[in-house]
C-alpha cells in the first residue's frame, strides 16, 4: 500500500477530481526520496493547482504531504501503514487543511466530506486492482 499511495503520477488514472499531477522535481533528503509536485483539480467550473512536497519515508512506513503554493492557506496530509498478521496493513490517514477564499472554502467544506469518502474508496478500488481483491468473508 506505500509503493500505491507513493506512486503520485497515477492518480490521475483514478483519484475523483484530479485532474493532472506534474513533478517539478525529484530530490533526497535524509535519505528519503522527496517529490515536489503540482496537483491540478477540477469540479464543474472550478480548477485549482496547487504545490506540495512529498517525503516518502519507508523505513518509518509513512508519507507526509506538505503543502507549497496554491490555494490553501495551510494543507497536510500524513499516510501511516501497518502491517497486519493477516498479510495486509492497516493504513492511517490525517488532513489538515484550509483555504484562502472564504466563499471558496464555505463551498468545499460542505463537500469535503464526500469528496474524502470518495478519495479513499478510490484508492481501496486502486488496491483491488493492483494487487487483487480482498476475500468475502463467509
Amino acid at each position: 500500500m506505500f509503493d500505491l499511495v507513493a506512486d503520485v503520477e497515477k492518480y490521475p488514472l483514478f483519484l475523483p477530481l484530479c485532474e493532472a499531477l506534474k513533478i517539478r522535481r525529484r530530490e533526497e533528503r535524509d535519505q528519503r526520496p522527496v517529490l515536489v509536485a503540482d496537483m491540478t483539480v477540477a469540479y464543474k467550473i472550478f480548477r485549482e493547482t496547487f504545490t506540495s512536497r512529498v517525503t516518502l519515508d519507508r523505513e518509518k512506513r509513512s508519507i507526509l504531504v506538505e503543502y507549497l503554493d496554491g490555494p490553501f492557506s495551510r494543507l497536510e496530509n500524513r499516510w501511516s501503514f501497518e502491517p497486519l498478521e493477516s498479510g495486509g496493513c492497516e493504513v492511517r490517514f490525517f488532513i489538515d487543511w484550509e483555504l484562502r477564499s472564504r466563499t471558496l472554502s464555505m463551498l468545499v467544506g460542505a463537500a469535503f466530506e464526500r469528496v474524502f469518502r470518495r478519495y479513499a474508496e478510490a484508492f481501496e478500488q486502486r488496491a483491488d486492482r493492483v494487487y487483487g481483491a480482498k476475500p468475502a468473508l463467509a
